[in-house]
């Protein structure tokens, strides 16, 4: 074929984005453990006193064709218990392009340990649907877990929506949009509503001039934000606004809990959401762990004091019921 003609075909082809780099533990400690070599990856292994129900389908998507089935996996006490248990909802990160959910069965593992029912779920990506696509899919979970309580044990009183990183940020703001319907395409006749949020480094803001250092940064076509938003910011400024949990503040916005890195990046937007909190009269915590990277959560000996804060907030903020359960919240 001659130079002219090889070039015409190589034009013709389409070209195809790179696909994200993946976001695993493993991908993540090759990059962290010459910096900290006394990490390790924390065990995803379910030990006797933890039941794991996996591959569960929460929700179907239309995704070209055939449907895209979205799963959760689910771990909860093995042993049967005399009243019904808190749930958690764990949304993973992976700059809303990349990450798996198996990130969090460590975390949830350890709260099953604990007496809670943990889901980890999966949802859309950047690359199959922008935002809010993924918020949309986090509420479908939070529906899924609440409409099954009594088959699982789970108290459809008490749920709480968790996440890290970009998970963070995409429970938070699931959180803080509870009843709000334009975030709920699916809303039906349960409720998506949560009851408690933990935000683990995840971003409260995007529209600040620090976080568009990052979130923004033109050497990147697109970032991660941008891929998810479909636009730069000065392209997408109300939609960038939007996202933002900080935003979402209101009068009965769920307890909410920070548990963070040393890596400021991470928690731009959370000083001003938590004085928001406390002018609503809304409990909030902060937990630092010190002397962390990002990603911290999914590493022994970091996942100990994570499961000790989430544990500790929700035992405080949706504590046991003394008395009977009831229904779940009306849609």
């Amino acid at each position: 074929m001659g130079t002219a003609l090889l070039l015409a075909a190589c034009a013709a082809r389409p070209v195809k984005a790179p696909l994200p780099e993946s976001y695993t533990a493993e991908t993540t400690y090759a990059k962290l453990a010459a910096r900290y070599p006394f990490i390790r990856i924390a065990s995803r292994t379910v030990p006797p006193t933890v039941r794991a129900v996996t591959d569960v389908t929460y929700v179907r998507r239309r995704h070209g064709d055939p449907r895209h089935d979205l799963k959760l996996d689910l771990y909860l006490p093995a042993a049967a218990g005399t009243a019904p248990r808190p749930a958690i909802v764990f949304v993973h990160g992976g700059g809303w392009r990349a990450g798996v959910r198996a990130n969090f069965a460590p975390m949830a593992i350890r709260m099953a340990e604990r007496g809670y029912v943990a889901a980890t779920i999966s949802y859309r990506l950047s690359p199959e649907a922008p935002y809010p696509a993924a918020i949309h899919d986090a509420k479908a979970a939070v529906r899924w877990v609440r409409a099954h309580a009594s088959d699982y044990g789970i108290d459809p009183g008490r749920i709480a929506i968790a996440g890290g990183s970009a998970g963070g940020q995409i429970a938070a703001l699931t959180g803080v949009t509870n009843g709000e319907s334009r975030f709920d395409p699916d809303r039906g006749n349960v409720a998506s509503d949560v009851q408690a949020i933990v935000n683990i480094d995840g971003l409260s803001d995007f529209t600040s001039e620090e976080a568009r250092k990052y979130e923004d940064d033109p050497a990147k076509q697109p970032s991660s934000a941008g891929a998810w938003f479909g636009g730069r910011y000065a392209e997408k400024a109300a939609l960038w606004r939007d996202a933002s949990p900080l935003y979402h503040v209101k009068a009965g916005t769920p307890p909410m809990l920070f548990i963070v890195s040393a890596q400021r990046r991470f928690s731009l937007g959370r000083d001003e959401m938590t004085e928001r909190l406390r002018a609503l009269g809304v409990p909030n915590r902060v937990v630092p762990v010190p002397d962390t990277p990002h990603s911290f959560w999914l590493f022994d000996p970091w996942l100990a004091p994570t499961v000790e804060a989430a544990d500790a907030f929700l035992k405080e903020v949706i504590p046991p019921r003394t008395d009977s359960p009831g229904s779940p919240p009306a849609a």
